[in-house]
């Protein structure tokens, strides 16, 4: 749909890893959501590096641009998932602009199944594209369709060959999108707007904002109107087989609308950059000071209740009667993590209407039960939105990489120490300046120096993709700064059904803006 797929730079290798049911891996999980602790036991058997290899560098992926104006500040990226939830639950774009060069690249974190991640990934940057694009070009793009004529792809996608193609249901998708560029046409006409100005004001910001609403919008009109189509007791058992068949389907449109999914998208573009956030993923930006030290800024807020200004505003949103109810547990009515979020239409439609879901749709409710049922002290909905919180930046030479990651990062990593990784394997440190003890240093603390110095010596070796090399630390941090493979190993074993229990999906994309000082 208005999109073609690139020829990306990219590294993959199949490789056959055989895991032992005889031997599982004994962990000790400390249950706390925001601070995980491992224990990891010696003895059991574990994985070759070969196997440990190909484990994490199955889905790595990086893409170069050429230099020169065309590149828009911005050299290029390395990205990399690693699952734990089975389906899988993250997701990742990466798509070049064609009208204007522009770069979009995002992570994606869903819950309650992978429907609505799945297609909000696949759809969102053409919203985006929608949404920026000049009007006399979208009146162009609608006369081609009226009249039959080929249309120009706007997106060259940059993907790994794992990554998941464009989902089913096509022909709504683009019913849609089109009445999105149809409705911007008829307000460009009712303002009197010329056709070849564009609006003032920030565009990329609006934009963003504009996409990421309307996105959301259409998900949900197209699961009321696909909630029209009821299965009654004298329907056809012909018909009744298809749509239960439909509500296995990922682009089922109840699915996707019951599902839900965070958003963090950065735009990058003649040297400044966006970032569009929705959720708990983040958006990290890695500076290099002039003494060569790393520095971690961070472009997104989180949507949750650990943010008093989001939690303030949920709370202000809804009746003092519902002080109470609306945040309870650290979740949304009790229930839900992120206060932002595309989907997720239990906490938007009426009452009637999730009730309508109940009554009409038991074929969706067997598939998705859990994520359909009305949440407690549903009173003065909607609960939730999908508006994005958008971040501006002018990129400076000290600005040398940008990190997009889903929570499952943040949970392990602190973002600190993340771009101190990424920076490091950047500069190369495995030539390490002479350790000098400071004064009043002890024997302890000088091994430790050692012991830092010879992991990232050794884990900068390991990985030439930044986003691989942040998930090795993540799993098999020893506390030094170096990678116990033990520890990876026994990580990266876990069968799937206990893997979710001590980490979640990670999706990173590490986006390299100016190369680091030496």
């Amino acid at each position: 749909m208005l999109g073609q797929t690139g020829s990306g730079c990219f590294r993959f290798k199949k490789c056959r890893v055989i895991f032992s049911p005889l031997a599982p891996p004994s962990l000790h999980y400390s249950a706390s959501s925001r601070s995980r602790k491992y224990g990891v036991e010696q003895g059991a058997g574990q994985m070759s590096s070969v196997q440990i290899n190909c484990v994490l560098k199955a889905n790595e992926y990086s893409h170069t641009f050429l230099k020169g104006s065309s590149s828009h500040g911005i050299l290029g990226f390395h990205s990399n998932m690693l699952l734990s939830n089975h389906p899988g639950e993250d997701r990742r774009s990466s798509a070049t602009c064609l009208p204007s060069g522009a770069v979009l690249l995002g992570v994606f974190d869903g819950h309650a199944g992978a429907a609505c991640v799945h297609t909000v990934s696949q759809r969102l940057f053409y919203y985006v594209i929608v949404a920026m694009l000049p009007l006399k070009t979208l009146a162009e793009i609608e006369r081609a369709v009226e009249e039959e004529r080929a249309v120009p792809p706007l997106l060259e996608w940059h993907k790994h060959t794992q990554d998941h193609s464009c989902p089913e249901g096509g022909a709504t998708s683009f019913h849609s999108l089109r009445n999105y560029w149809q409705e911007r046409l008829d307000e460009g006409l009712d303002l009197n707007l010329d056709l070849d100005q564009e609006e003032d004001g920030d565009r990329v910001t609006s934009a963003l904002t504009n996409a990421f609403r309307r996105l959301d919008y259409d998900l949900s009109v197209e699961a009321q109107v696909h909630l029209s189509t009821q299965v009654h007791p004298f329907m056809s058992s012909p018909r009744r087989a298809s749509l239960t068949g439909e509500a296995w389907s990922l682009s089922s449109p109840l699915r996707v609308a019951l599902s839900g999914c965070t958003a963090c998208v950065t735009h990058i573009s003649d040297g400044i950059l966006h970032v569009a956030n929705l959720g708990d993923s983040r958006a990290v930006l890695g500076v290099q000071e002039p003494d060569g030290r790393w520095s971690a800024v961070s472009l997104t807020n989180d949507h949750n209740a650990q943010n008093p200004d989001e939690l303030q505003r949920i709370l202000g949103e809804h009746p003092p009667s519902e002080r109470r109810t609306v945040v309870r547990y650290d979740r949304l009515l009790g229930v839900l993590l992120p206060f932002r979020a595309f989907g997720d239409v239990r906490f938007k439609w009426s009452t009637e209407m999730l009730n309508q879901v109940h009554e009409t749709r038991p074929d969706v409710l067997s598939v998705i039960s859990e994520a359909v049922r009305t949440p407690p002290h549903y009173l003065t909905p909607p609960y939730l939105r999908a508006e994005p919180e958008v971040t501006q930046h002018h990129i400076r030479p000290s600005d040398k990489f940008l990190i997009l990651a889903t929570d499952g990062l943040w949970e392990l990593m602190h973002r600190q120490t993340a771009v101190q990784l990424v920076g490091e394997q950047l500069t190369g440190l495995q030539q390490q300046r002479p350790v000098m003890p400071g004064v009043g240093m002890t024997l302890g603390g000088l091994q430790r120096l050692l012991l830092e110095r010879r992991g990232r010596v050794i884990s900068v070796l390991e990985d030439q993709n930044t986003a691989t090399h942040l998930i090795r630390h993540a799993l098999g941090d020893d506390g030094y700064g170096a990678v116990a493979p033990n520890r990876l190993a026994k990580m990266l074993s876990l069968p799937s059904e206990l893997a979710r229990r001590y980490r979640d999906d990670i999706t990173i994309t590490v986006v390299h803006l100016n190369e680091p000082d030496t």
